[in-house]
């Protein structure tokens, strides 16, 4: 019997990795039916059952397990490389769709995107900023932004920045009347101004401070995920705001407002760019990603 071609594999791959048909059969742009039946031909040709489905799971067996653990990197090396011959020839073009969080757009994409579409003017962008979580490959995205510990496992992710840092700030005229906080709880005892997102959740303020990580759950005198009307609240003296501090650093730098807690608020890191996989990446993508790279080496050097 025949070895297994290339589409094959590529098939087991794709599955094993999202441990989803449908998913799969999307990153691959085949019907799911056609999708399983690239892999009953793969498993007969092989004399072994490689995935276990049912109505709620995909497992791999352990010939599965091994095959992919052999496979993957090797149909990743050779997609890379036909990738790589293709962009000889082709010019980035066409219409790129990213899903980014309102933070990530208004302080790390923002100033990319003049300098990129001046560097390949046939690229069309199109950036919706959201705070809630998509599935960019069923909504239609060829990318989307996201902060390390909400990417999913089967995405390819390159950081966008480097680390960022939260800051809780107030007016000296909030100061002036109700004093300073010197401990994340102290919060409880004062007007805050938060985000509530679009699932309806306000998440609770985290603070660390040499491994111990303390949150809260202050009133919200304000609740509001439009960046301006916080930061008008802010210097307004409505309360407190903790955010992140390129929003702010033209008011603290003028005393328009005021650090607070500055012990209390460690740096993390910057959002990701991720996509769905690292084969057939589009020429508006590839031309983005490397524009991506580029920037942030620039980045470094300037440090």
């Amino acid at each position: 019997m025949a070895d297994p071609d290339l589409r094959d594999l590529d098939a087991f791959v794709a599955v094993a990795r999202t441990r989803n048909f449908r998913r799969a059969a999307v990153e691959i742009r085949v019907s799911v039916s056609s999708l399983s039946q690239r892999l009953r031909d793969l498993e007969e040709r092989l004399g072994v059952r490689l995935i276990n489905r049912t109505t709620r799971s995909v497992a791999l067996t352990e010939a599965g397990e091994l095959l992919l653990s052999r496979v993957a990197p090797a149909l990743r090396d050779v997609g890379d490389a036909l990738d790589q011959v293709r962009g000889l020839r082709e010019v980035a073009s066409g219409r790129l769709r990213i899903n980014a969080p309102p933070p990530a757009v208004d302080l790390v994409l923002t100033p990319m995107v003049g300098p990129f579409l001046s560097a390949y003017p046939q690229v069309d962008l199109e950036i919706v900023s959201e705070s809630g979580f998509v599935d960019i490959v069923s909504a239609g995205y060829d990318a989307g932004v996201r902060y390390g510990e909400h990417l999913a496992q089967d995405m390819v992710a390159i950081p966008l920045s480097g680390p960022q840092h939260y800051v809780v700030v107030a007016s000296p005229d909030y100061i002036a009347r109700r004093g300073k906080p010197k401990h994340p709880k102290d919060l409880l005892e004062h007007d805050c101004i938060r985000a509530r997102y679009s699932s309806g959740v306000m998440h609770d303020l985290e603070f660390e401070q040499a491994g111990q990580v303390v949150k809260v759950d202050p009133p919200a005198k304000l609740i509001s995920t439009n960046m301006g009307l916080a930061m008008r609240a802010a210097l307004d003296g409505v309360g407190i705001w903790a955010t992140i501090d390129g929003y702010v650093g033209f008011a603290l730098k003028s005393g328009a407002l005021v650090s607070l807690m500055e012990d209390w608020c460690e740096p993390f890191p910057g959002p990701f760019l991720y996509y769905p996989s690292r084969r057939q990446v589009p020429p508006a993508l590839r031309a983005f990603i490397d524009f991506v790279a580029d920037w942030r080496k620039r980045e470094l050097r300037g440090k």
